[in-house]
C-alpha cells in the first residue's frame, strides 16, 4: 500500500489544522483527518465551472471571483472553459500559506501559470464590495472554500448574498457546489434577488452507480427595459 505523505499543515484561525496530503499521485487537503478538496470534490469543481463558465463564452473580458483557492480545481476548469486573454480570474484567498503550497507543491496550479489569474486575500462581503456590478460569476464550493464567520459557509451569511448581489453584472451567476444537500438552500437564494436553477452531477463520472451531488446557478437578474 503506499503511503500518505503530508506535504504541508497550517493552523486555521478556529484552531483546527489544515493539511496538505499526497496519495498515490494525488494531492488531497484535510481538516481533523476529512478531505475537504481533492479527489472526491474535483468532479464537481470541474462542472461547477463547465456550468457557471457556459453563458460567457462569447464574452470579450469575462471576470470571475472565486471564493478561496483550494487545490486549484475550479480555477483550472474555469481557465480551460473560457480562453479570452482578456479575461480575469479573481481568487480570493484569505489564507497566505495556501498560494505558497501550490508554488511548492503545485507546480501546475493555473495560479502559477495563467497570467490572468489575480489574487485577493478576502472572500468576505468587504472583498465582494471591491466590484461593484462587474463580475460575469461568483463561483464558491461550499465544502473546498473558506468558512464565514463561526465556521458557517458564506451563503449563511445575508451580507455575503447582499454583497454577491451587488458584485454582479445584470445576468451574472453566483455558482454553487456541495458534496452533500443544503436544505432551503434555494429558497434562501431567492428571497436574496435570485432567479435559481439546481442540477445534480455525479461525484465520480467513472463509478458504475455514481452519487449525484447538488449545483446550484442563481442568477441576478436583468433590469426591467
Amino acid at each position: 500500500m503506499k503511503p500518505r505523505l503530508t506535504l504541508a499543515e497550517t493552523a486555521l484561525p478556529d484552531g483546527s489544522t489544515l493539511t496538505l496530503q499526497e496519495h498515490d499521485g494525488r494531492k488531497s487537503l484535510l481538516i481533523h483527518g476529512q478531505q475537504i478538496c481533492g479527489p472526491a470534490t474535483r468532479a464537481t469543481e470541474a462542472e461547477l465551472a463547465r456550468l457557471a463558465c457556459a453563458p460567457f463564452r462569447p464574452a470579450r473580458q469575462p471576470k470571475l471571483w472565486f471564493a478561496g483557492l483550494g487545490l486549484g480545481h475550479t480555477l483550472a476548469a474555469a481557465t480551460a472553459e473560457l480562453k479570452q486573454k482578456r479575461g480575469t480570474f479573481i481568487v480570493a484567498e484569505p489564507l497566505s500559506e495556501l498560494p505558497e503550497w501550490h508554488r511548492q507543491h503545485l507546480p501546475e496550479s493555473p495560479l502559477l501559470t495563467d497570467s490572468r489569474v489575480v489574487l485577493e486575500n478576502d472572500c468576505g462581503p468587504s472583498g465582494l464590495v471591491r466590484h461593484p456590478a462587474s463580475l460575469h460569476a461568483i463561483l464558491l464550493h461550499l465544502d473546498a472554500s473558506p468558512a464565514g464567520p463561526g465556521g458557517r459557509p458564506w451563503v449563511d451569511d445575508r451580507r455575503w448574498l447582499a454583497a454577491a448581489y451587488e458584485a454582479l453584472q445584470p445576468g451574472g451567476l453566483l455558482a454553487l457546489a456541495s458534496s452533500r444537500p443544503v436544505a432551503n438552500l434555494t429558497r434562501k437564494l431567492q428571497r436574496s434577488g435570485f432567479d435559481v436553477a439546481e442540477f445534480s452531477v455525479p461525484a465520480s463520472p467513472d463509478a458504475k452507480k455514481a452519487r449525484l451531488l447538488p449545483i446550484w446557478l442563481a442568477r441576478k437578474g436583468r433590469p426591467a427595459g
